[in-house]
């Protein structure tokens, strides 16, 4: 059997139109998984609103239980001074206290050093909390063991679900990390 140049041609035009339908079927997955990825985006945020919204009547309360007389809470705090950034999502006060509290839905050793950073540069974005004792904490609905642990040994006090409460993990004898 011998390919006639029109059978070579035809060949190539069946392969050109297979190669441009793939290359739309390509096109449309993506924008499929660019929809799909941005869903999971908008639900992990929704979810962080939530584990936030949980925290927060339970903030005053928890460390007025520990001996600091916190009483008022300010969320969502946002910062820029000398091209440098700082968001808080739960500031709790008092005359001589400030707790920045980092809120996720699941938290990870990143977030807790992303967080001791945030500690680090507080006083100095925000000037007229520098005579105040500086402590910080890290809120999530999950927080793995080997986190926990971690969040502990540098002074963080941790925040975690517990049923329908929020409670504070580190035991009675916890002496935060002052900054």
């Amino acid at each position: 059997m011998t390919a006639t140049i029109e059978d070579i041609r035809a060949i190539l035009k069946q392969l050109a139109q297979s190669q441009q339908e793939l290359s739309q079927a390509q096109k449309e997955t993506d924008k499929q998984i660019n929809r799909v990825s941005q869903q999971i985006g908008e639900l992990g945020n929704r979810l962080g609103e939530f584990v936030e919204w949980q925290v927060r009547p339970a903030v005053v309360r928890l460390f007025q239980e520990r001996g600091i007389d916190v009483h008022e809470f300010h969320p969502g705090i946002s910062v820029k001074r000398d091209n440098e950034g700082l968001e808080i999502d739960l500031l709790v006060v008092n005359d001589t206290d400030a707790i920045l509290v980092e809120v996720k839905s699941k938290l990870t050793q990143r977030d807790v050093d992303e967080h001791l950073q945030r500690l680090a540069k507080f006083k100095r974005l925000m000037p007229r909390f520098r005579d105040v004792k500086a402590l910080g904490a890290v809120a999530a609905m999950i927080v793995p063991n080997e986190v926990a642990s971690y969040a502990c040994r540098q002074g963080l006090f941790v925040l975690v679900q517990s049923g329908e409460n929020v409670i504070i993990l580190n035991d009675a004898e916890f002496t935060p990390q002052v900054w």
